[in-house]
């Protein structure tokens, strides 16, 4: 019989607030969600599309509902061929029911095409805590999601409209089903309730990524095979029904684009997104090996200092069968993406479930290193807590000239329980800390992405750029824009958004009225010198100074212009 728990003492002490929340499944995976939206609402609605990644693909999934046609993909007249079309598929069903339930503007909302991604996120830690229930109690179970529901990384992609959230739910939800096959006692077939799931995950996708989820799950199975020498467990995986349905998902859409594309499709997502990136690095996106271990004790925050200290006890443990599972997990993918030239922070995203289970394990355990010199220097939550809010607030001053009070609680808040947790962290223990930690981490995100990140509107310019337009006093101009070329502006101001230079901008201009023409202080002269060749006649209609270029890293500013009866 499980014992009551007054309120007063939960809120007093931790451990018992973590008996509440896990004594049940049910209760467990409730407060997984509440903290997940707590971690992923904050700035969700508020942050305009980010270039480039998720402007492109809000704008390819606009440019579907626009056209009627949901097997191309295309962002204005290119092709889009280097990811499939699952997230296109699941972006425009949010946007239509977004649509049909009344939102105003539905088609350039962009938190609406970022639905998809929020659900990702939220199932991926649901599915984290399902998976660690295959190694450990409920308790410690519930301690590895809150490890993802609280981890930056996650953080970030739950908050754009792509493909990595999604991505991250697929491949736990495979991999707990592995795990459950590979430790099973007995030699029967796994259900077929749980082949279910792991053939249609996989089948998710690759048509969310191509052949990425193949990628963790088979370096993940060659690896046990080589370890143990057998891989006999795999026929618990039904593999001949499942290959079966995996092809019966995946193909239709496979074989209509190839009818439709032929060798383009191919040579597009094949030769040059997936062999460029292993080959070299795309859009100066390179790096030398050992960038996601680095970037990792910022991205898996606040879990990520545990990891130094369980690393001596996993070592130790490596041939025990559940860490040996979740070290396949782990390891050969993630020596494969750090060989890969072209990186990016989510890549090892579908790693970090295996790592918060192991982590959790470590906890459960008891196993962590007690040496009072590595805890002491690495158990250091308050550093991060405190160091990104002030950053993101200085940044807001610098920019705006703005404070940002709303935020400066949640900038507290986050230092005052991130320092506690590491000072009681000896006392306490590992995993009442990180309980703490993770509530500095949640003040965190909010005083960042929940305050500061909307208010820093001169990293935004399309947005500003977007209202003077829709202000211009024409009603569906053709807007030329030259000198800014960052597809977040033709997601906001239109499909027809020409990018071009100064000097066909002015072409363009002169091709009627109620034509608009960004242009960037950089393509002033040239447009100046083909308007007064041209004889064309337009005026200003108002400058955006003081912006920012994230992706040049680089201040900008703009004139926009009108185009007047010749």
């Amino acid at each position: 019989m499980t014992a009551r728990i007054a309120p007063a003492s939960i809120l007093k002490d931790l451990g018992a607030l973590l008996t509440f929340v896990t004594a049940s499944h049910a209760r467990g995976a409730a407060f997984l969600i509440a903290v997940c939206l707590v971690s992923f609402l904050p700035g969700f609605f508020n942050v305009p599309p980010v270039d480039r990644d998720e402007a492109r693909f809000a704008q390819a999934t606009k440019q579907m509902i626009e056209t009627g046609e949901y097997i191309d993909i295309r962002f204005q007249d290119e092709v889009r061929y280097k990811k499939p079309v699952g997230i296109y598929w699941l972006q425009v069903a949010a946007v239509k029911a977004g649509a049909a339930l009344g939102i105003g503007e539905a088609r350039t909302t962009i938190w609406l095409y970022r639905i998809p991604s929020l659900i990702g996120a939220i199932g991926a830690v649901l599915l984290t805590y399902w998976a660690a229930l295959g190694f450990v109690t409920r308790r410690t179970a519930y301690l590895a999601g809150l490890m993802m529901a609280t981890s930056v990384l996650l953080g970030v992609e739950a908050r754009l409209a792509k493909t990595d959230a999604m991505l991250l739910l697929t491949c736990v939800a495979a991999l707990g089903v592995l795990a459950r096959g590979y430790l099973a006692q007995s030699e029967r077939d796994i259900s077929w309730g749980q082949a279910l799931i792991l053939w249609t995950a996989i089948a998710g996708g690759i048509l969310l990524k191509g052949p990425l989820i193949l990628m963790v799950v088979g370096l993940a199975v060659l690896s046990l095979a080589v370890v143990d020498r057998s891989a006999r467990w795999l026929v618990r995986l039904r593999p001949l029904v499942g290959v079966l349905w995996v092809l019966l998902l995946v193909l239709p859409w496979f074989v209509a684009i190839l009818g439709r594309a032929g060798d383009t499709f191919l040579q597009e997502s094949v030769g040059h997104d997936l062999l460029g990136k292993i080959l070299q690095g795309q859009e100066s996106h390179g790096a030398p090996p050992g960038y996601y271990l680095l970037l990792f004790w910022v991205t898996f925050w606040p879990a990520a200092p545990l990891a130094a200290v369980a690393a001596p006890s996993v070592w130790r443990e490596r041939r025990d069968p559940a860490v040996r599972f979740l070290l396949a997990w782990i390891v050969a993918t993630w020596i494969v993406l750090e060989l890969v030239v072209t990186k990016l922070p989510h890549y090892v995203l579908p790693l970090y479930p295996a790592i918060a289970i192991l982590l959790a394990r470590a906890i459960e355990r008891g196993t962590l290193s007690t040496n009072p010199h590595l805890t002491r220097f690495t158990v250091m939550w308050p550093i991060f807590a405190a160091v990104l809010p002030a950053v993101a607030i200085v940044g807001l001053i610098y920019m705006r000239g703005q404070f940002g009070w709303i935020g400066w609680p949640f900038a507290a808040g986050a230092a005052i329980f991130g320092f506690y947790a590491w000072l009681l962290y000896d006392i306490e223990g590992a995993e009442r800390s990180f309980v703490r930690a993770t509530i500095g981490a949640q003040f965190m995100l909010i005083a960042v992405f929940g305050v500061a990140l909307p208010l820093m509107r001169p990293v935004f310019p399309s947005r500003s750029l977007a209202e003077m337009i829709s202000v211009s006093g024409c009603r569906n101009p053709i807007v030329a824009a030259a000198g800014y070329h960052e597809p977040s502006l033709v997601f906001l101001a239109g499909t027809r958004t020409r990018l071009v230079d100064g000097a066909t901008a002015a072409e363009i201009l002169r091709g009627g009225d109620c034509r608009l023409a960004i242009i960037e202080s950089r393509q002033d002269r040239a447009f100046a010198q083909r308007a007064e060749r041209n004889g064309l006649r337009y005026s200003l209609r108002g400058r955006l100074d003081n912006s920012f270029n994230i992706n040049g890293g680089r201040p900008i500013s703009f004139a926009i212009y009108r185009s007047e009866a010749q």
